[in-house]
Order: structure tokens, then C-alpha cells, then sequence
């Protein structure tokens, strides 16, 4: 029998009395034919059973390629119960862990940055790093410093171009996070680094170099969870940190000041807005929408507020007074999103305005074309995938044609579920081709070392995903559209940035890299939590040169 755990539209409620369904999954589950090895149990609020099966098939051999086999366990739907993800313990958790980890760490003088020395302040200003300014991936290594392992790194196709540690950066308590950029008109670009106490900004420089331009202090306490964003020319900058809120900053700030004087802007006079309506004034993470050049809240707690941590629109037309239409509850929490307008093959929502919801325990599409009120918007679609844990972020495969996204789970790894069982991360390839009943069609492994995955974006076929102590990772996606299965998944390139797990193949720990951002010059910015900011680069191939970058519009009608 076929079997897809979306969930139709009638059949949406709440989480916590949402039916638990257990399902064991064999390998053509990931090329969409969920006949093997299935039995499902579904248990109804009145405690009513039914069971149904299906012959099982033989698993085949694991190869060493991405496509990755699911294993012949028993799974949820998702891994634990709806009331446990709705109360929010499964997010509670997961923070746990974190911080105990990096606690744990800071403990032992880890997370002092400053041990790892700026590499222009290690050599009196002048940076060496060969005669075309950049460390080489040769025979798989990166080596920055010759005969210290911490200074080797593993790679395939990706040279290193420069690193600043946190401290360098304005930072001295480093614990670094999320990252983003900005493209000015005149072509500079410029990163925002998130840290501890705030956003550190720096210009990538035509040679790959980091140039520490300021910082934007937060105006609340610190945290360890900073995101950020850009519209346009202004950085969207949401924490974790009670009365964070949302600031709103303008980039073309950076243009006028000389980088021999880095400026720490002042958070009570220079933003250009600061969006306060949230619940405790803080947020898990913000959201661009290009294609409505609007911002979203999104895992606003408390979730027993009006929007339930859900979606929260927010308008930019006037940046220095941001107002909210309304907020998208019916889903409860949601951990990130994109929106676009759509289009797609489901002719029935072109020219829409679609979130996908990365909300825990489901992929949750919405409508989000009305944002009046509350609720405002559509739930479309609930889909919990196999191996499901903590469904985490993920994108659409194409800037313009909106039909499969790839996905992250954070916590997979760690509890040992599904497909990554063997603590190697795996990514989730979601077809979308009926926005009612998207399927999951398919895996792959996102690194070849033990790791825990975290944010992907995808530009021009290819996804660039940050995976922790693994560091960043380029896949060539473009064969998803022909084999959803994800077996013809290749990789472009990566960069390990994080040594130190690499004699024991790899960790399932919280380490290395949060996140990083792609510039259209082509060099990646990559933040980590424990040392600081490097650059990278593909050396050869797809992406080796310039192309647009992460962000922008879906550009037009068609294909």
C-alpha cells in the first residue's frame, strides 16, 4: 500500500491531539513508494487501533555516496509526542543541550578565541598565505599552519582565503552564531557576523581578506542565539534574548566609515527601526521575504500567547515604524521559514505568497497571501517525514520554480533516528508538486564525517550547508528535479573547519560552524561558534566564479 504522513487539510488540529502514527520504513521509502516495510498504527483520541502492513523489502548495501538508505527501524512519525513538541519540551531540550555543551566547553577555555590568532595579527599584518593570498586544498588538506593539527583542515575543492578571531572582531566573549551579508550598489560587501553581545560588521575585500568595520551592540542582555537577515539595505537582527526585539539597521551606514577607526554603533540612536510588539521581546529567528520585501518573527515565545510563536508578519514599508497585519498561528511554534510567491507546479496557488514552516515536528505549508488578523493566512499542509526530530530549516531547490526543498533535522543525529542513525547528518529532499500533499521522496548524507547538519541555502543548483564541527558543505542538487531519490546528489566541495573532531570522525556535538552566506563575488563567509570568521572559496567547477549570491526575488514567470 502507498502511505504519505501529510496531513490533509480537514484533518488539521492542534499538536497535542494530533493522531501519533509509528511507521517502519524501508529503503524505496526515499524514492517515494512507502510499500516496504510498513506498519502504521494509528492511535485516535479515543485509544482505537488499526494496523495495516505490506511485504518488506531487502535492504541494499550502503554505498559510499550521499544517497542514504533508510534503515529497517521502527520510527514515528515523528520522534516524540505531539504534546511534547506543542509544550514546547522538545525545543526546550534541544536548547539544553546546546548550552550545556558550550557551557561545558567555555569551561574548558574552547571557546577563548583569541587563542587562535587573526591570521594578519599572526604575521605582523601581512598576511601569508601564498602568492595569490590563499591556502590551497591540496590532496584533501588546507594547511595553515604546518605540524599542528587544530591549524589542518580537511577539504575538497575549497580554498581558504583568510580568518579574524571573534575578539579581533569586537567580541571578546566570542560564542559565535548566525551570519549574513550585503551587497552595496557600488559592489563592496559586507558581512554581519552574529556574536555573544552582538553583530560584528566586516568587509570581504576583493582578495578574499576580512575587513572589521564595527558593531551593533545589542540592547538587552546577551545570548548565544543572534539571527540575521538583510532586505534590501537594511540587516534584520532577531535573539533569543528577552527585550532583544527586532532591529532594523541601515548597511549603508558601513560605506562612510574608515576602517583604521571601526565605529560601534549605538543601538538607542542609529537603528533605523526596532520592532517591539513581540510577546518578551524576543524571537528564535527572523525571516525575509523578498519577493513582498517583508520580514517575519517567527519562534516568539511564550507559545501561549496570541500567535503561538507561529508566523509573524511584519510590514517594512516604512522601516523606522514597522507594523504588524497579523500573525499565522494554526501551527503553533514554527523554528524557520521561507516565503516566496510562488511558482510552481500547483497551478492552483501561482502567484501566491507561500510559506514552507520548518515547525519541529512537520514541514507546514501555508498561504500566506492574507495577513490580516489572527489567525491570519491558510494551513495548506502538514507533512512529518520519516526519520523526523526536530524538523529544523531548509529551501526550495530553485530560486524560480518551486517544486522540491531540501531540508535539515537537528536533532536526528543525536537521538539516532531514521536514516542518520549513524550520526552522520542527513538531508530531506520535501516534493512540493501538490502544495496539499507534499511527499518525501528522498536523502542524502550531507558530510562524510559524523556531524549534526545545520542552515542550508541553494543557489543556481547548488546547496551550501553549514554542518557544526563538520563545517560547510557543497552539494550539486540540480539531479533532484529528475531523481527525487537523491542518489544522483554529488559533492561540489567542503571545508572543515572545525579540526579538532577529525582523528575520531567527527562528533555529534554542537561545535564548529553556525552558519555563513555566500557573496556574488563568490567567496562564503563562514561564522563559528568557537574561534571566529573565515573565507572560503570553490576553487574550481560550479560556483568557482561569480553568480548572485544568497537572498533576492524569484526572478519572473516560467522556468
Amino acid at each position: 500500500m502507498a502511505l504519505s504522513t501529510s496531513i490533509a487539510p480537514q484533518q488539521i488540529m492542534e499538536k497535542s491531539t494530533r493522531s501519533r502514527v509509528v511507521k517502519s520504513l524501508g529503503p524505496s521509502s526515499f524514492g517515494g513508494r512507502l510499500s516496504s516495510i510498513v506498519s502504521i498504527i494509528t492511535v485516535s483520541p479515543c485509544n482505537v487501533l488499526t494496523t495495516a502492513q505490506s511485504n518488506s523489502l531487502q535492504v541494499a548495501k550502503m554505498r559510499f555516496t550521499l544517497a542514504a538508505l533508510v534503515l529497517p527501524i521502527a520510527v514515528n512519525a515523528a520522534h516524540y509526542s505531539s504534546a511534547e513538541y506543542a509544550s514546547g519540551q522538545v525545543h526546550q531540550k534541544l536548547m539544553k543541550l546546546k548550552n550545556d555543551q558550550w557551557a561545558h566547553d567555555a569551561a574548558e577555555g574552547k571557546q577563548e578565541s583569541s587563542q587562535w590568532q587573526s591570521w594578519k595579527s599572526a604575521n605582523k599584518g601581512v598576511w601569508k598565505g601564498g602568492k595569490d593570498n590563499r591556502i590551497k586544498c591540496k590532496d584533501g588538506l588546507a594547511i595553515a599552519e604546518a605540524g599542528n593539527a587544530n591549524q589542518t583542515f580537511r577539504c575538497k575543492n575549497m580554498d581558504l582565503y583568510d580568518f579574524v578571531n571573534h575578539a579581533d572582531l569586537g567580541g571578546p566573549e566570542g560564542q559565535g552564531s548566525s551570519s549574513w551579508g550585503w551587497t552595496a550598489r557600488n559592489g563592496r560587501e559586507f558581512g554581519i557576523v552574529g556574536q555573544f553581545s552582538g553583530a560584528a560588521f566586516v568587509e570581504i575585500l576583493k582578495d578574499g581578506q576580512i575587513q572589521y568595520m564595527g558593531r551593533l551592540p545589542a540592547q538587552s542582555v546577551g545570548s548565544r542565539w543572534r539571527e540575521i537577515r538583510v532586505l534590501n539595505d537594511y540587516v534584520i537582527i532577531g535573539s533569543e534574548a528577552v527585550g532583544h526585539n527586532v532591529q532594523i539597521f541601515d548597511m549603508k551606514k558601513l560605506l562612510t566609515v574608515d576602517p583604521k577607526s571601526p565605529k560601534t554603533f549605538d543601538p538607542k540612536t542609529e537603528l533605523v527601526g526596532l520592532w517591539d510588539q513581540l510577546p518578551v521581546g524576543r524571537t528564535h529567528n527572523v525571516v525575509v521575504d523578498w519577493d513582498t520585501d517583508s520580514i517575519l518573527a517567527v519562534g516568539a515565545q511564550p507559545r501561549n500567547q496570541t500567535c503561538k510563536a507561529g508566523l509573524q508578519y511584519i510590514d517594512l514599508k516604512n522601516p523606522s515604524k514597522p507594523t504588524s497585519p497579523g500573525c499565522a498561528s494554526q501551527d503553533g511554534y514554527v523554528h524557520d521559514a521561507q516565503c516566496v510567491i510562488y511558482n510552481g507546479p500547483d497551478r492552483r496557488f501561482r502567484g501566491r505568497n507561500i510559506c514552507i514552516g520548518y515547525n519541529e515536528d512537520t514541514v507546514t505549508v501555508y498561504d500566506s497571501t492574507k495577513k490580516d488578523g489572527n489567525p491570519a493566512s491558510e494551513v495548506l499542509s502538514r507533512l512529518s517525514y520519516p526519520g523526523a526530530t526536530y524538523c529544523h530549516q531548509g529551501w526550495w531547490t530553485e530560486r524560480n520554480w518551486h517544486q522540491y526543498v531540501l531540508l535539515n533535522d537537528e536533532l536526528d543525529e543525536q537521538e539516532k533516528v531514521g536514516p542518520a542513525a549513524s550520526g552522520r547528518p542527513v538531508t530531506h529532499i520535501i516534493d512540493f508538486t501538490d502544495l496539499r500533499n507534499p511527499k518525501a521522496t528522498g536523502t542524502f548524507f550531507a558530510t562524510d564525517h559524523k556531524a549534526i547538519d545545520h542552515n542550508l541555502y541553494i543557489v543556481n543548483g547548488l546547496a551550501y550547508q553549514s554542518n557544526y564541527g563538520a563545517g560547510i558543505w557543497v552539494h550539486d542538487v540540480r539531479s533532484v528535479s529528475k531523481d527525487p531519490s537523491g542518489k544522483a546528489v554529488s559533492v561540489e566541495g567542503f571545508f572543515d573547519i572545525y579540526p579538532e573532531d577529525d582523528s575520531v570522525g567527527g562528533i555529534v556535538q554542537f561545535v564548529g560552524t553556525w552558519s555563513h552566506f555566500l557573496f556574488p563575488s563568490g567567496y562564503i563567509l563562514v561564522n563559528t561558534i568557537e574561534r571566529g570568521a573565515f573565507t572560503v572559496k570553490l576553487a574550481n567547477g560550479r560556483g568557482a566564479g561569480k553568480g548572485p549570491g544568497f537572498g533576492g526575488k524569484s526572478r519572473g514567470q516560467g522556468r
